[in-house]
């Protein structure tokens, strides 16, 4: 028969086996399992209330800045494809189809939406008609489904995948910018403050913007292989939109002009970021600001003093529970301590209290630090503030770890062969003078799969060196190099 605490722990390392390790965490921390169909995952409820959480968040801050949630179909009719094709192309080879209805074969296919410009716009050229009627800010929580080729990664990467799509119409190109930054602040914020993850800003460089697009935003964040994730993106559309869908309004001098449109979104790819960043060989590490658990309660016993033990456990997890904590006393008999010890750290409880005949005859309980195992003992009279304040030191150890490695991996070069070399070496962020020309983008590309994933968010910002890195002529901007999932 196999060991269960065998069963139980990580066996792939962080380090030397990411990817293999990413999986085995995912699925041993009861966060996803791989449906039957490649590509796809079944969320199971210990990840899904961590995105749960993140929405929470995010749903409050966007209904605190004016915006409404809607929903709209899933399907889309493709003469609507067909009129978003005028701005976006490159959906494609990714859109599923739907072609019969049980055994009738529908007049028009529909399409599983990819994302829902085609079928929101339509509804706001309806929607919008007077300059009274703007801003108008719609967002919906929903799924969106890309049929990918490429090798596909839990909540990275998957053919199905829940995000939020933000939508709006405004007066002008400065309000559109300004809801767009808006939404970036916003994105910022719920890496650095809920996610314990710094992140940088910047620009998508102009070949690698949403087509159709005047800007695209972007957060990027800095995984522990080197390798960057597309964090969130906020993008200003210009009126492209608004010409192809005729959202327009008609202002107080009764003259009618185009709208400016902004399209902002965030998926679950925060979810593989979040535990790429702070999980390790033991399991998941969790901030407590997502946790399903934030604080577990281990009493150990021994015969003779089991009910008192136990009854202070349980008095304890009860105050913690009134006071908002979300706790969990684990009493199983069937599971010595270490066992659960274990258990704990694979599913990322920030917290641990143990609590065993010395505790209760000292009048304490002992606190353990997810992330670095740091234990302290604290007067059981206090332990409820004390755990709330713990709960803040252990996100801050979070937070410094994480900011520790992105600080430490942005470097700079003057040159093709630097940049390969560095990102060959170190991976992280390589920033050097650019030129503005895509072509220069291939020669890095090629040989070691890195690419420009931003460019700073001034644009007049000096380029950090006088000259392209990669051909050598002006550099009008700085680029930022680096592999990404």
């Amino acid at each position: 028969m196999s060991d269960p605490e065998q069963e139980l722990g990580i066996t792939e390392s962080k380090e030397h086996a990411t990817g293999d390790w990413y999986a085995e965490v995912v699925q041993k921390a009861e966060l996803a399992d791989y449906a039957p169909m490649g590509g796809f995952i079944v969320t199971r409820p210990r990840g899904y209330e961590v995105w749960e959480r993140l929405q929470s968040y995010l749903d409050g801050w966007f209904k605190d800045t004016g915006v409404r949630n809607a929903y709209f179909p899933m399907f889309i009719p493709e003469n609507y494809l067909e009129r978003e094709k005028e701005v976006v192309e490159g959906f494609d080879p990714e859109v599923a189809w739907v072609t019969h209805g049980g055994y009738d074969e529908l007049e028009e296919r529909l399409a599983v939406r990819p994302t829902s410009e085609s079928i929101i716009a339509p509804y706001m050229s309806q929607w919008v008609r007077s300059h009274r009627d703007l801003p108008l800010r719609l967002n919906q929580w929903c799924s969106v489904v890309r049929w990918e080729a490429t090798e596909t990664k839990p909540f990275f990467r998957t053919k199905e995948f829940l995000w939020q799509e933000g939508h709006t119409a405004h007066h002008d190109h400065e309000e559109a910018r300004q809801e767009t930054l808006l939404r970036l602040d916003q994105y910022e914020r719920l890496y650095e403050e809920v996610l314990a993850m710094p992140v940088l800003r910047g620009r998508k460089p102009p070949h690698d913007k949403f087509p159709g697009a005047h800007t695209t935003t972007t957060v990027e964040a800095l995984m522990p292989d080197g390798k960057s994730v597309q964090g969130a993106t906020s993008h200003n559309l210009g009126t492209s939109f608004a010409e192809a869908f005729d959202i327009e309004y008609v202002d107080e001098d009764e003259d009618t002009h185009l709208a400016h449109t902004c399209s902002w979104g965030v998926s679950w790819r925060a979810l593989g970021a979040l535990i790429m960043t702070h999980s390790d060989d033991q399991g998941l590490v969790l901030p407590p600001t997502v946790a399903p658990t934030q604080v577990v309660v281990v009493p150990i016993w021994g015969a003779e003093n089991k009910e008192s033990v136990v009854g202070y456990a349980t008095e304890l997890a009860e105050d913690l529970e009134a006071a908002g904590v979300r706790v969990k006393l684990d009493d199983r008999e069937n599971r010595n301590p270490g066992f659960k010890f274990n258990e704990w750290e694979l599913k990322g409880i920030p917290l641990r209290i143990e609590v065993g005949p010395n505790e209760v005859e000292d009048g304490e309980v002992t606190l353990v630090h997810r992330p670095d195992g740091e234990s302290l003992p604290v007067d059981r009279a206090g332990a409820v503030k004390a755990v709330e304040e713990h709960l803040d030191t252990v996100y801050g150890k979070l937070y410094a770890r994480a900011e520790e490695t992105l600080e430490g991996e942005i470097r700079e070069a003057e040159s093709r062969e630097e940049i390969l070399g560095t990102i060959g070496q170190h991976g992280g962020y390589v920033k050097c003078g650019w030129c503005g020309d895509p072509a220069c983008e291939e020669p890095i590309k090629e040989p070691v799969a890195a690419d420009i994933v931003m460019v700073p968010l001034d644009r007049d910002a000096e380029p950090i060196h006088d000259e392209c890195a990669i051909c050598g002529a002006d550099a009008g901007e700085t680029a930022y190099f680096a592999k990404s999932y």
